[in-house]
């Protein structure tokens, strides 16, 4: 089945709340004809963008395949959350992978979290606003959050994080449902699909080409140039960065091994108004510690934003609304019976690791993806890493690549139902009362 187009209306954005608010924009044109670039990007999200913006402000003749529109795929659709490190915790890491590669990490991570901010400060407006509550309802786990804290701050100097008990949390979320957990000044979030519209105009200014309605068909490495293929164009590019992330398909398989699409939900409510002041009265966001995370923010516009319920089959539950107003009524029972204005769905990709994968795919071609949930910040650093190495200079995207990672079990036929059953099982314990 075609993820770009089963389950979205083909050329037009889904019925978000992030589309009722910018501007309507005119589609771009689809590539015709015969192209020759030195970059050709497969992916008009942000790791793609990104990479284009960089290399086009090195001077390189740049040119962005996207199949459908700039942002349409989770890039444009998240829940705007942007994390100040990895997406395992540091001890994790550590005890994972070493201290060495773990601090590289966080480092990395840490770079990631930086290039958001150099973006708005280059006058992309995006909503930013600052600050994370990472929140669990186990009161069992609260120590072990609260010693992560402590742990980061000795083993990396980071001083952001602090702990939060019971009364604190309630108050800062306006829910008695969370036992505790922490809150992170340097994590942030955003109006997501501002800011992919928002690098995309950057880019365009810096001298890249963008083409929607172009979706791959195929990119061959052979001979003098990487050939990429359209429905109506032929582009030959000295390199080619794949950046389609959950949509890779049969681009390259072993991308495709690595990384799998999954489904996640959101709602925007009505604005809530001034009774429901009481809820995240500080502006800040919250992820929680369920396997299937919810995650939520209050909107400029006092709508609450929340995200709950995934899916691991290609197609969108057919009552996104309902599937995720469950979880949003169990955090905030003040809300019941809340009108919902907006409600979507969205694919993003996960690996085994839940770190990102990258590789060479061949000697001109580079890709990159998997941010599991992650990747607002990360697909930046991703993305400028792969302009790096396609400009000569491939350290940092060696060092993304050489972290191991285990593909997908099942092969191309099971992999999709294997995921189905281990991701239902290990969502059973949101649901066990310890």
């Amino acid at each position: 089945m075609d993820l770009l187009r089963a389950n979205d209306r083909d050329g037009a954005y889904p019925p978000s709340y992030y589309a009722s608010t910018v501007p309507a924009r005119p589609a771009l044109p689809a590539a015709q004809g015969p192209i020759h670039t030195d970059v050709c990007i497969v992916g008009g999200g942000y790791t793609g963008l990104s990479a284009a913006l960089h290399l086009a402000e090195r001077g390189y003749d740049v040119v962005v395949l996207e199949a459908q529109r700039v942002g349409f795929g989770a890039s444009g659709r998240n829940g705007g959350q942007v994390a100040s490190g990895p997406r395992l915790d540091l001890s994790t890491l550590e005890a994972r992978y070493g201290r060495e590669t773990a601090h590289a990490q966080w480092a990395l991570a840490r770079e990631a979290r930086k290039l958001v901010d150099e973006l708005v400060a280059r006058g992309l407006d995006c909503d930013l606003r600052a600050g994370v509550i990472y929140a669990t309802d186990r009161a069992g786990d609260v120590a072990g959050y609260h010693a992560e804290a402590a742990h980061v701050q000795a083993a990396v100097g980071y001083d952001g994080v602090t702990p939060l008990d019971r009364d604190r949390i309630a108050a800062l979320v306006g829910s008695a449902v969370y036992a505790g957990g922490v809150l992170d000044a340097g994590a942030a979030h955003l109006n997501p699909l501002k800011l992919v519209l928002g690098l995309a105009d950057l880019a365009q200014v810096a001298g890249a080409q963008i083409f929607e309605g172009s979706q791959v068909r195929s990119v061959a490495d052979a001979g003098p140039h990487v050939v990429v293929t359209t429905d109506a164009a032929t582009i030959a590019a000295e390199q080619v960065i794949l950046a389609g992330n959950g949509y890779i398909g049969g681009l390259d398989s072993a991308t495709a091994a690595h990384v799998m699409p999954i489904n996640s939900y959101m709602v925007a409510t009505e604005p809530l108004g001034p009774d429901a002041d009481a809820i995240l009265p500080e502006g800040h966001a919250v992820a929680d510690n369920k396997f299937v995370v919810n995650y939520f923010r209050r909107a400029p516009d006092g709508r609450l934003l929340f995200g709950g319920g995934e899916s691991y089959r290609y197609r969108f539950t057919p009552d996104i609304a309902g599937k995720v107003r469950g979880p949003l009524e169990r955090i905030f029972p003040q809300l019941r019976g809340i009108g919902i204005d907006y409600a979507w769905g969205g694919t993003l990709a996960i690996t085994r690791s839940r770190l990102p994968f990258a590789r060479k795919v061949s000697p001109r071609v580079f890709s990159a993806g998997g941010y599991s949930g992650h990747g607002v910040a990360l697909s930046l650093l991703f993305g400028k890493a792969m302009a790096e190495a396609a400009a000569g200079e491939p350290e940092r995207f060696n060092q993304l690549a050489a972290l191991p990672h285990a593909p997908f079990p099942g092969g191309a036929a099971l992999r999709a139902p294997l995921l189905l059953g281990a991701m239902s099982l290990a969502g059973l314990r949101d649901r066990l009362p310890f």
